[in-house]
């Protein structure tokens, strides 16, 4: 099936991050949409306003009608959804087209010149600056987002003059398979999802199966650090980059006041006192990758340097709510140790002398089980550790593997604990603090508003 053939869309799984993008693609294209999640959220209530049908019962009977032609209905679901779901079957048996979220997006790939972001962290946040950078600039873009851009509300970017599209390419599932890049950022592959993918080795492999799928005359853009070895067509070009060395990096960073400032270094045209919209320090790295795929797109030196200037970052990603002399406060999605760590040392470096305490819930207990000990190591970074109970996800309980491993791993000098989530306000209420993190990939962002209120009435 055509996508220009398709006059209803059913997502199994609406209010994911990526799944929601993806809707709102087809509901500017004025199709009837509509779709199935399991609980709702601030997401799919705004999916609802902008005209999408969405029910929280899984139950067939609440399928519209304009959903139940399958010679005009295309059927998109997450991976995250188990294969018994009620109204996955009834579609499989129906002989409905059914199509991963990641095939949608291959395709896209294939009808316009896809710019895509992959790596185990920092894809949604370079994915977000460069989409950014590209829209305000003459060249233009469409984007799929895997989250909620701050300059423009929402995850979805739409262009109907621009043939670019920016997506984030993700590797769970195998998901970038279906991809064909024009142009790609690998920012890095510490290794994660060995549910699916079992060892390290398999994941590695995984990222180079996906380097295969560049097309010829785009290019690649990797990080100077990782152990994958590409395996590029002929054709396509590869460029390296990092903080501080590679084709692409930055060079006399300034770290103050709560601002950033660093030349952006290019073999095209390097820029001077590039300054951050964002000022994190990993943001320096991820804006070096997302500059150097724009400028390779055609982007010029003034519209690169006002497009990372007025960049205003991604919900959950250093999303600060508070920062006064007195309290700084902000949420995290960081759920692997590596992101955890990078999360400490940025915001030791930010903030000099200052105790910050880390709020922390384990995603998944598999990865739990995995990394535990990396975990620990990731966290002791961190003046003082507070855990929660793990977020299950889409699994089910192991025995022994709690939060309690990661808690009895930390380093001895670390300040830490161990609470029940439903303790967090409670905990934070009686408690004065510095420099608070909420980190996690689960729900306990959802507490955040009610975190922000409790530290300002401390004032």
């Amino acid at each position: 099936m055509e996508l220009k053939d398709i006059k209803a869309v059913y997502f199994i799984g609406a209010g994911g991050i990526g799944m929601s993008a993806i809707a709102r693609y087809f509901i500017h294209r004025g199709l009837v949409v509509a779709g199935y999640d399991k609980t709702p959220s601030d997401l799919t209530r705004r999916l609802e306003q902008e005209g999408m049908l969405i029910h929280y019962e899984e139950n067939i009977d609440e399928i519209p009608h304009a959903c139940c032609d399958k010679e005009n209905c295309l059927v998109i679901y997450t991976p995250a959804i188990p294969a018994t779901h009620q109204e996955l079957e009834y579609f499989r048996q129906k002989g409905f087209e059914i199509q991963k979220r990641a095939q949608v997006l291959g395709t896209l790939t294939r009808t316009h010149k896809g710019l895509c972001v992959a790596g185990t962290h920092g894809k949604t946040s370079t994915s977000t600056m460069c989409a950014h950078i590209m829209h305000q600039s003459h060249v233009d873009c469409n984007a799929f987002l895997g989250g909620i851009s701050k300059n423009y509300g929402t995850n979805y970017i739409l262009s109907d003059a621009s043939d670019y599209v920016v997506i984030e390419a993700d590797e769970f599932d195998r998901s970038f398979h279906w991809l064909s890049p024009w142009m790609t950022v690998i920012t890095s592959t510490d290794p994660d999802h060995l549910d699916i993918y079992g060892t390290k080795e398999a994941y590695l492999e995984s990222f180079r199966h996906y380097t295969e799928l560049i097309q010829p005359g785009g290019a690649l853009i990797i990080h100077t650090n990782l152990e994958v070895q590409p395996n590029v067509q002929d054709g396509v070009h590869t460029y390296t980059y990092s903080r501080d060395k590679g084709d692409f990096h930055a060079e006399n960073i300034i770290i103050d006041n709560g601002e950033i400032v660093f030349d952006f270094i290019s073999p095209i045209e390097s820029i001077q006192k590039v300054k951050l919209g964002q000022p994190v320090p990993i943001n320096i790295e991820n804006g070096v990758a997302a500059m150097a795929m724009a400028q390779l797109n055609g982007c010029t030196a003034d519209e690169l340097k006002f497009g990372i200037g007025t960049y205003h970052g991604v919900d959950r990603r250093f999303d600060f709510k508070i920062q006064t002399d007195k309290h700084v406060f902000l949420s995290d999605y960081a759920h692997h140790p590596k992101e955890i760590l990078q999360s400490a040392k940025s915001l030791k470096e930010l903030y000099k002398g200052r105790k910050i305490t880390v709020i922390f819930q384990p995603h998944l207990y598999t990865r739990t089980r995995d990394f535990y000990k990396e975990f620990a190591d990731a966290l002791s970074h961190f003046d003082e550790v507070v855990l929660t109970e793990i977020y299950p996800a889409r699994e089910q309980p192991i025995p022994g593997i709690t939060s309690q491993i990661i808690y009895d791993n930390l380093q001895p000098d670390v300040e830490k604990d161990i609470i029940r989530k439903d303790d967090v306000l409670n905990y934070v209420k009686s408690r004065d603090f510095d420099v608070l993190i909420v980190l996690g990939a689960g729900d306990l962002d959802n507490y955040v508003p009610q975190i922000t209120r409790l530290i300002e009435e401390k004032k």
